[in-house]
Formats: structure tokens, C-alpha cells, sequence
């Protein structure tokens, strides 16, 4: 790498993380080092970019500037190499990350012909069911299931699909407590909640073109879809689920659906990526892939 594009990718990572030893832990470099390459990047510019504390990293308005040209230059010669390459000769590291369950069962499955067909290429997962910052914590593309607008506006993102939501419990619940015959009965029942997925006690349905809306009492609050999951498989409540992260379940009986002439609105998959409306090439490829392979109606 030239010592220009090398400064470049330095700030950029900097920049992004917020912390010259993050960057330097990505990039493999000693934290000396890349200070001395930011240094000398401002030495050649005649200017200050970042403005360093002993607890922060901030960005002058000079700085702001550079990072936006640079992250452009740096796509486009990603752009050019892979090009040049072809487009089966992707190379280097995705960092992709994903919640715990869902990327368990839909998207760990569908990544095997992708990786087959670029070998070359190495995915980073990071599987986790709280909201990651993906400029801070370096990440790529991250998968997300929500109800609704996304938060993560200012990014890039596209919609993979939709996966169905479904009210489900343990038969050993229902034997104790009763089957809910409509939405208003759930009032009366202990229910499950997933902290950020889905973490409302105000459950929407609708049937037959009427919308309803119960507040349910929270037995649970729990902060991982696998342990909702596990919490009801338990019998200790009715919680909703996604019809991938309780397939396996239902269709062994440990678990069994409920209301089913009620509909609630379905989870949108969606791929995020931090670099704006324009992902590089590996990103776009196995946003790509993901979109034809899972199994979605939407």
C-alpha cells in the first residue's frame, strides 16, 4: 500500500472508531504507529483532522471534510481492484453482524455456496442481540429485524424481506392456564417480552380488516431471542416469535401457536451497512446473495 492510501486508511479507521488503539488493533499496526501516520498525514496537509484528548477523538471541520473525500477514493479504488479482479475473486474480510437466533437458523444456513464461490473472501460474525455501532465497532453489514422504521437512518440499508410473528407457548402453559381464545384474553395471561426486538407490552393484531391493540402483562423481560425462546419452551409464558426462530419448536410440539385467525405485523429483515447508500463490493455481494436466498415473502 502506498503511504498515501495507507493514511488515508488510517484516518478513515480512526476517525470511524474514535480511538487510535481500536484502529490500530484492526488494522494490525501498534498504536505508535498509526499515531505517527495520522501525524504525518496533518504534517503534509498543513492542518489538524483530529482533535485528541486523553478519554476522546473528535474531528475539526478540516477533518470532516478529508474523511468524506477519503472514504469516496477508498471505495473507488475497491471499486477499480475488484473489477480488475473480476467478480468472483472477492477478497478479504466482512465483518457481518447478525441477532443470535435469527442468524443461527436463516442466515448461517445460507451462507455456505456464497463462501464455496468466493474463497478468498473471510467473514467475521458477530452475533449478538443488542444493537452494535457499526462505524465504532468496525462492522461491515449488519442484519436487523424490526418492526417499523429503522433507527439506523443515516445509513445505507435495504430490505431483505419479511419474516411472519407468530403468539406462541408451551403446551405445559396452556394445560395450566388456559388457551387465549382472542387478543383480549392475553390481558389475563403471563407474558414473555424480548428487550429492543420487539419489546412492547402493547400487542397489535388484525383480523378480518380490525385492528386491536392489547396491553399484556409482562412475566419476562429478557434481553436474548434465545432465551424467549427458552423461556417458553419453559412454560413460563406466552411470548411472540418469529416463524424462524420458533419453526424448529413448533413443528416438534414444544411449542404451539396461538390466535391463529389474528395477524400481527410482520418483522422486516434488513441489511445495514455504515458507508452510506453505496457498499463496497464484498458488502453488496453477499447483501446480494443473502436477498435471493432466504426464505421470505417479501
Amino acid at each position: 500500500m502506498s503511504d498515501r492510501w495507507q493514511e488515508m486508511t488510517v484516518f478513515v479507521r480512526v476517525a470511524e472508531s474514535g480511538s487510535l488503539s481500536r484502529a490500530a488493533r484492526e488494522l494490525k499496526l501498534s498504536q505508535p504507529s498509526v499515531s505517527r501516520i495520522v501525524g504525518t498525514l496533518e504534517a503534509r496537509l498543513g492542518t489538524t483532522l483530529l482533535l485528541r484528548t486523553t478519554r476522546s477523538i473528535s474531528l475539526t471541520e478540516a477533518g470532516a471534510l478529508y474523511l468524506e473525500r477519503a472514504r469516496n477514493l477508498l471505495a473507488e479504488m475497491e471499486e477499480a481492484e475488484q473489477a480488475t479482479r473480476g467478480v468472483d475473486s472477492l477478497h478479504g474480510v466482512i465483518r457481518l453482524a447478525m441477532p443470535v437466533l435469527y442468524g443461527s437458523r436463516a442466515i448461517i444456513p445460507a451462507l455456505a455456496p456464497f463462501l464455496a464461490r468466493h474463497p478468498d473472501l473471510r467473514v467475521e460474525m458477530i452475533m449478538s442481540d443488542a444493537r452494535q455501532n457499526l462505524v465504532m465497532d468496525g462492522i461491515d453489514v449488519a442484519i436487523r429485524l424490526g418492526v417499523g422504521q429503522l433507527d439506523d437512518s443515516t445509513f445505507g440499508a435495504r430490505r431483505l424481506g419479511l419474516v411472519e410473528r407468530l403468539v406462541v407457548a408451551a403446551p405445559a402453559y396452556l394445560s395450566t392456564n388456559g388457551v387465549p381464545a382472542n387478543p383480549a384474553e392475553l390481558a389475563q395471561h403471563d407474558c414473555i417480552i424480548q428487550h429492543g426486538l420487539f419489546g412492547r407490552e402493547s400487542w397489535r393484531f388484525t383480523h378480518n380488516q380490525t385492528v386491536t391493540s392489547v396491553n399484556v402483562h409482562a412475566k419476562l423481560w429478557i434481553n436474548s431471542a434465545p432465551g424467549v425462546l427458552a423461556a417458553a419452551v419453559a412454560g413460563l409464558g406466552i411470548a411472540l416469535a418469529t416463524s424462524v426462530m420458533a419453526g424448529e419448536e413448533l413443528r416438534t410440539g414444544q411449542l404451539t401457536q396461538l390466535l391463529k385467525p389474528y395477524r400481527l405485523d410482520p418483522a422486516e429483515i434488513y441489511a445495514v451497512f455504515p458507508a452510506g447508500p453505496r457498499p463496497s463490493a464484498k458488502v453488496r455481494a453477499i447483501v446480494d446473495h443473502l436477498e435471493a436466498s432466504l426464505d421470505t415473502p417479501g
